[in-house]
């Protein structure tokens, strides 16, 4: 009787927090469109002097040329070398000196920048941000430049690290015609090959105010930013040429594929991928449940009987990665030493059985929604946060307000989903799986 009492305080706490970011807290925001097609997000919070300025492209590596991987992360380097106003090394040192901070990235999907400024500054923000979409500089020293950059960043990130690799390996043996074969990083080869008017094309095609979403969140006046918006923005050319969208459909995976990968590394791994559904979908939210049941802290499944209870590995988790088109569910494991990795797979394998066979019992499913909702609060509590969140909301799913309703997604997700999207999706047929061997391991050719 005691445990149910819990349980029921459990589950109610939980629907109050929840009711309570959807009413009480609810982010305010306003929306509206330029006429050359930027779209604006405004966010106002008051609570600290400080505001985000972010942009976001609606170009990742999915939207390259076959033979041209890169390019998208590439531009995310070369936004930085200056514009016809701005000189080349400058773009970071005047955020810096009116003491903010500034920072981009890139995925398959989509390639974000973002300047974290005091309020006073949003003007600075704006101005830089227009520069970069108006006329950055895209020529021979900057491309050479940041070539080098880039090559060696694949070299220390990827190239010469432990399992650098595994993005690399995992993605071009799961997709086999889907642009996510090929990682943001790119190539070599291909940069290498790529000529000026490439690079000029590129920046012409996709980095126009009809393919960006300006979001700004922070302490702002909405009026004297919008005029201030008006200002930077509202002269910059629409974009005149087509903005690629792949329609590929990866063709549906029906046996297992399995790949040996010898590394510079003490110990083995065992990383499986499963094929998934896109985000947004119901399935993915369910998906996204199961990946915290199994590694969401170190009480999770995986840690907690690969790590702690039978010591088979350093380290366990699973990660379902959210993309644009139908992407891939991940679990790996770093074996102990001494573990053979196919004991280390069986013991893998065992956990992902029991998700779709034992019934999940109420308390540990309490557990994983107040984790959910935690860390989906958690995500949107600093303006860059919510600036960020707002943006993917609106590119990704058309709708904004995403940012105060979503957690009901996640929380309409039952016990029975997360058994339903195991048995169906983290199948054998539908897995690749890699195995990662010390270099030493390697047979003699």
């Amino acid at each position: 009787m005691k445990r149910k009492f819990i349980t029921c305080l459990l589950w109610c706490a939980t629907g109050l927090a929840a009711m309570a970011q959807t009413k009480d807290n609810k982010i305010e925001f306003t929306e509206y469109d330029l006429p050359n097609g930027l779209h604006v997000i405004l966010h106002q919070d008051k609570s600290t002097p400080n505001v985000a300025v972010s942009v976001l492209y609606h170009v990742g590596s999915k939207n390259e040329l076959e033979g041209r991987s890169g390019f998208a992360h590439f531009f995310e380097h070369l936004m930085f070398e200056g514009t016809d106003n701005i000189d080349r090394g400058e773009y970071s040192s005047l955020v810096q000196k009116a003491g903010g901070a500034l920072n981009a990235n890139t995925s398959f999907d989509r390639t974000y920048y973002y300047e974290l400024l005091p309020s006073n500054q949003v003007a600075l923000g704006l101005w830089l941000e227009a520069e970069r979409m108006k006329h950055a500089k895209v020529d021979e020293t900057g491309v050479e430049t940041q070539r080098k950059v880039v090559q060696e960043e694949k070299r220390e990130r990827i190239d010469n690290q432990p399992y650098g690799s595994m993005g690399e390996n995992v993605f071009s043996t799961a997709f086999t015609t889907h642009p996510y074969k090929t990682m943001p990083i790119g190539s070599f080869e291909d940069l290498n090959a790529a000529s000026i008017e490439e690079f000029r094309d590129f920046y012409k095609t996709f980095y126009v105010p009809n393919n960006a979403t300006l979001s700004i969140a922070g302490d702002i006046d909405i009026s004297d930013t919008k005029k201030l918006i008006e200002k930077y923005f509202a002269d910059i050319p629409k974009g005149t040429k087509a903005i690629p969208r792949p329609n590929v459909v990866e063709p549906k995976q029906t046996e297992e594929r399995r790949k040996t990968v010898y590394d510079n590394i003490q110990l083995p791994a065992v990383i499986q991928a499963y094929h998934v559904p896109e985000q947004g979908t119901d399935d993915f939210y369910a998906l996204s449940m199961l990946t915290t049941l199994l590694s969401g802290g170190e009480s999770a499944r995986l840690p907690k009987a690969l790590v702690d209870k039978q010591q088979k590995a350093v380290a366990a988790s699973s990660i379902p990665f959210p993309t644009e088109d139908p992407g891939l569910f991940l679990t790996f494991a770093i074996a102990n030493m001494g573990v053979e990795v196919d004991d280390l797979e069986q013991a893998m394998n065992a956990e992902i059985e029991r998700v779709k066979t034992e019934p999940l019992e109420d308390r540990e499913f309490q557990k994983l929604r107040n984790q959910v909702e935690s860390d989906f609060v958690q995500g949107n509590r600093t303006v860059a946060g919510r600036a960020e969140s707002l943006a993917d909301y609106h590119v990704y799913f058309g709708d904004a307000n995403l940012i105060n309703t979503e957690l009901q997604r996640y929380l309409n997700v039952t016990k029975d989903d997360i058994k339903r999207v195991a048995n169906k999706y983290l199948t054998k047929d539908n897995r690749v799986v890699l195995i990662y061997l010390p270099q030493s391991a390697q047979p003699n050719k």
